[in-house]
């Protein structure tokens, strides 16, 4: 077995001069290709999820006139319940066979629910269930992250892993950047688009960034099939097995690590990692109807502003993962999360409504006219030049709460694209050094699973309480959250340590 010190990605390994230079050689070349690979996965897996996401309001309204902003919760929480379910079973899965196999077959079922997506509109009835159940199937294709993170996590030494998990959340966040960037420029085509007759397929503003995503899934399939190759690897970087599932060696140090492991601090990490993806979960879904509301923005200007502004903070973002990764080496994991979860309560905290201005009330000048009553809102807002605008006025918060300027929501973005990624990526890099030298397929598969149900449960709690109580409720019960995060933290702060360093084999 070949003997490699330590590293980081960006340096190659010294070799041992007992084994042959030309074989170390392409071990390394092969490891770093394959985990490119799961860089590239987990980038394409983010654009599949934000090319739709701020268009998924006024496409389910465009559909299906019954769906309703509650409604709008479910269908972004279904996506999360998908992948909620599917990690652990990809996850137990990629323990004990190829990861190729659960990769592929995750990426088909994702590419088959993204053009289910697209044809949401075509049948005459319940075309909001079907929208539903479309991204259910896309968020059960993307169970394939708890497969990508325990790759990474395998195949990297303890040294090399915050730098690997920073660059692959620097890929996520390239994907949180084309996304939205991709559905706003599609946003130019239109609501009524093309037809392509001979699939029977309407291509517009809200079906195209679907298919654009399938046809990512298709270049994802290539790649994993092509390039990939088992790689796993100790704490110190020296090579455990080429192919996961044959060794005998891995067995003894997975029981050994079965043993030993702090299971407070794995808990712990869940729960921080359930609190983080709540938090962003809720920032995500209520963007578009807040920014509607506040700013009485068409639905055609919602997409285009906030995938800018998504876009923005997705660019934010790859500055913070290089920060990151110099933030910890310098003072550690641990300070970097709670100063993290610090950001984003001041983000949240901007974000409580203030002042004497209040928002423009939708229909507010046709409410009390008598013609009213015989006017459907769907006629009036089947004319593009009468949409409404505004708050509804059905939402009776609308009347009393303040308006949220767009100076606090910008710099609330701001602070939340500075915060979100450092603690998303220092959660899942501490988690994964917390496991030790075990196969950690299911363990992340459980970590992503806790992850999709803050997912599935951020969009539900949001949509109901910005509907019926307002933004002022909504973030502040969001405040209080953050606060029992760093308080559950900081109470366990001196158990959330590495593996290697708990057993005194790796000293800090």
């Amino acid at each position: 077995m070949s003997q490699l010190p330590e590293c980081d990605d960006t340096t190659p390994l010294l070799r041992d001069d007992a084994s042959s230079d030309d074989s170390q050689d392409e071990d390394y070349k092969s490891r770093w290709r394959s985990i490119r690979v799961m860089y590239f996965t987990m980038f394409f897996s983010s654009v599949g999820f934000t090319i739709v996401i701020t268009s998924l309001w006024p496409y389910l309204q465009k559909i299906d006139d019954s769906a309703n902003a509650s409604f709008l919760g479910w269908v972004v929480a279904a996506y999360s319940l998908g992948q909620m379910l599917a990690s652990p079973i990809f996850g137990l899965w990629s323990n004990h066979r190829p990861r190729r196999e659960p990769l592929v077959c995750s990426i088909i079922i994702n590419l088959s629910a993204n053009i289910y997506y697209a044809y949401a509109y075509l049948p005459r009835t319940n075309n909001k269930i079907h929208m539903l159940m479309s991204r259910a199937f896309v968020g059960f294709g993307a169970g394939n992250v708890a497969v990508v993170r325990s790759y990474v996590a395998g195949a990297t030494s303890l040294k090399e892993r915050t730098g690997a998990m920073a660059n692959m959340s620097a890929c996520q966040a390239l994907g949180f950047i084309l996304g939205p960037a991709l559905q706003a420029c599609l946003s130019f085509i239109g609501e009524h688009g093309v037809t392509v007759k001979f699939i029977d397929l309407q291509l517009n503003m809200y079906t195209a960034p679907a298919i654009l995503a399938a046809a990512f899934g298709l270049v994802n399939i290539l790649l994993v099939v092509l390039v990939l190759r088992e790689h796993r690897v100790d704490d110190d970087g020296r090579h455990i097995q080429a192919i996961n599932y044959t060794a005998e060696e891995s067995d003894d140090i997975s029981e050994e690590a079965e043993e030993t492991i702090d299971q407070v601090a794995v808990l712990t990490s869940n729960a921080l990692f359930f609190i983080v993806m709540f938090i962003f979960a809720v920032f995500e879904t209520i963007a578009t109807p807040l920014s509607m509301d506040m700013f009485a923005w068409t639905r055609k200007e919602a997409v285009l502003y906030n995938g800018i502004i998504i876009c923005g903070i997705g660019f934010e973002s790859i500055l913070v993962f290089l920060l990151v990764k110099i933030a910890s080496q310098r003072y550690g994991d641990r300070p970097v999360l709670l100063a993290g979860l610090a950001i984003i309560f001041c983000g949240f905290f901007i974000l409580l409504p203030w002042g004497n201005h209040y928002p423009k009330i939708q229909w507010a000048d046709l409410k009390n006219n008598s013609l009213v009553s015989q006017i459907s809102k769907a006629t009036i807002a089947s004319n593009n030049s009468m949409e409404p605008t505004g708050c509804p006025y059905e939402q009776t918060w609308c009347q009393y709460t303040p308006a949220i300027h767009l100076a606090q929501y910008i710099t609330s973005d701001f602070l939340i694209g500075v915060g979100y990624p450092a603690c998303n990526v220092m959660s899942y890099t501490l988690y994964s050094k917390i496991l030790g030298p075990k196969p950690q397929g299911v363990y992340m598969g459980w970590l992503t699973a806790s992850g999709s149900g803050a997912r599935t449960l951020g969009p539900v709690f949001v949509s109901q309480a910005y509907t019926m109580l307002g933004p002022r409720w909504a973030f502040s019960l969001i405040c209080g959250m953050v606060v029992g995060a760093i308080i559950l933290l900081s109470s366990v702060y001196h158990r959330l340590i590495a593996f290697s360093v708990r057993h005194g084999r790796i000293i800090e």
